[in-house]
């Protein structure tokens, strides 16, 4: 199996979990993706560029920032194995990025353009259902998140990160990992130890 093959197994059997397709529709919705390789701190892009794709991971880790006025970088979200993630907001109104994807480690990704993820929800509705049942556990990740944010401290946090994704805790640098859980390094030192 090739490189890109590997790649569209990997997108193949994610959608299948949700959705079942014949050989056919798979061809089809393949046609739609391109492969890439990107390096370790590589931006796929950065606030105030466009952004034309949404990018399925096949491999590595992605980070999702923003970064404020006075130059803090804040970490929304990471991205491995199995996981879409773009700029939403960005790729689906045509407006300029308003946060920054980049890579902690080097990357393979399957990117979809906006032309492509709108046929594919047009001519095959099984893709449509996948894209939202995707949205809507986005939307509910990000309302616990938020609430987490509300009713729960630091400890509590970490430990639910830690619970739901241990992996993130070697792959990813503590510093960034404390910013994603809104606490200082230090702090994040001390839950850890």
């Amino acid at each position: 199996m090739n490189y890109l093959e590997r790649m569209q197994d990997k997108l193949r059997q994610h959608i299948e979990k949700i959705v079942a397709l014949t050989d056919e529709e798979f061809a089809f919705v393949a046609s739609h993706f391109t492969a890439h390789k990107y390096k370790r701190r590589e931006h796929l892009f950065q606030q105030g560029d466009d952004v034309a794709c949404v990018y399925f991971v096949t491999s590595g880790l992605l980070m999702l920032t923003y970064d404020d006025e006075p130059g803090k970088q804040h970490v929304l979200s990471f991205a491995m194995e199995d996981w879409w993630e773009t700029d939403f907001y960005a790729f689906l109104s045509g407006v300029k990025a308003t946060m920054s994807l980049s890579c902690l480690e080097d990357t393979e990704v399957l990117r979809l353009p906006l032309a492509g993820y709108r046929a594919l929800c047009s001519n095959l509705h099984k893709m449509e259902h996948l894209f939202l049942e995707k949205a809507n556990r986005g939307h509910i990740a990000a309302q616990q998140r938020i609430l987490s944010f509300i009713t729960s401290n630091a400890s509590e946090r970490y430990e639910k990160l830690l619970a739901q994704h241990p992996t993130l805790f070697q792959r990813v640098p503590k510093t960034l990992l404390a910013s994603y859980l809104g606490v200082s390094r230090e702090t994040l030192s001390r839950l850890s130890s």
